[in-house]
């Protein structure tokens, strides 16, 4: 272990970056990937039809089937759409979807350090916050710059949504921050050591669940595109490969959520009944794809929201609900004795 560590410590720090964006790049786009195929797998589980099942063994190759076809579709540009804001909005999406996992930390750093994120960033979560919120300029650009009716009306209501959501969810997040004393993603689970903040932040965490799927504009709460009114929402004038560009990003950011959600609340990679000999890593992944198997279950069971009332339950009980999970973990740890 010495012997690589030493390695490593005489390569090039850029050189180390470059190969673990590299990884990490590799290791999402993969997962997005196959977390679609595990989508429509559950989905056909739970209303008792096969799924896909004809490219490659169990239909494993499904998703390099759909990246060729998306790829070879014809890619239209409307004429009256704002020709660079119409082809930057959907790489604008991708890229802050992608950036967030720079940051993040999928498992405690070995002795050479490589398992840790890219980057350790000291306000991890705050620089997780601020990229996220810029992908909301990528869609709102989308349906603006499209020149049609339906994508606009779509972007705005998307933009309303996420802002609304956002709000809350970053609240239901402070009371993770107060306890654990600390921004950084890696010091918040090792705040966790003990106790998985899901338990004393019970309020918090279903508040943050219900606000990552009304952020990610996912069912239930997928109301930016509405068959009746809307059609397909800000990306309705998209076609071929810049498509599906926003159908990466929007599984990415569901990637994301699941990630924050394991880091913030269930404790990262510290293992569950003092299973210690699984690797941190495993128990990692576990937690982030048991939420992501929840995000399914959702679409799967519930019927979409009307917009008025999802606006309504996130002003009128989202909001004050975060707004006093944070007063109390702020009134318990202010009097709450620290010597005991």
């Amino acid at each position: 272990m010495q012997a690589a560590a030493d390695l490593i410590n005489a390569v090039p720090f850029w050189l180390i970056v470059l190969v673990k964006s590299g990884i990490v790049l590799l290791v999402v786009i993969t997962t997005f990937a196959y977390s679609m195929l595990f989508e429509r797998k559950i989905m056909a589980w739970m209303q008792l039809r096969p799924g896909p099942n004809r490219v490659g063994p169990w239909g494993l190759m499904q998703p390099a089937a759909d990246a060729v076809k998306m790829m070879f579709k014809e890619d239209l540009t409307p004429n009256t759409a704002d020709p660079l804001i119409y082809k930057l909005a959907p790489f604008i999406s991708l890229i802050t979807a992608m950036g967030v996992f720079a940051v993040i930390p999928f498992a405690e750093p070995t002795g050479t350090g490589f398992f840790g994120a890219i980057g350790d960033v000291n306000a991890g979560i705050l620089f997780v916050f601020a990229l996220t919120s810029i992908g909301i300029y990528g869609i709102s650009l989308a349906g603006w710059s499209s020149g049609s009716k339906f994508p606009l009306l779509g972007s705005v209501r998307a933009t309303a949504q996420m802002i609304s959501y956002e709000l809350s969810m970053t609240l239901s997040v402070i009371g993770v921050l107060i306890l654990a004393g600390t921004t950084s993603l890696m010091g918040i689970v090792h705040a966790q050591d003990r106790v998985w903040f899901v338990i004393p932040q019970i309020l918090g965490f279903i508040i943050y669940v219900i606000t990552a799927v009304a952020e990610t504009n996912r069912a239930p709460f997928d109301l930016v595109e509405a068959e009746t009114e809307l059609v397909g929402g800000f990306h309705t004038e998209y076609s071929g490969l810049r498509f599906g560009l926003f159908f990466i990003a929007e599984y990415l950011n569901m990637i994301t959520v699941s990630c924050l959600a394991t880091l913030l609340f269930l404790g990262g990679w510290n293992a569950l009944f003092g299973l210690t000999f699984i690797p941190g890593l495993i128990w990692f992944l576990a937690k982030a794809g048991a939420f992501l198997f929840f995000y399914i279950w959702l679409r799967t069971t519930l019927p979409r929201f009307r917009y008025d009332r999802l606006m309504d339950f996130g002003w009128k009980v989202l909001f004050p609900a975060a707004t006093l999970n944070l007063v109390l973990t702020a009134v318990v740890v202010a009097f709450w004795p620290t010597n005991g």
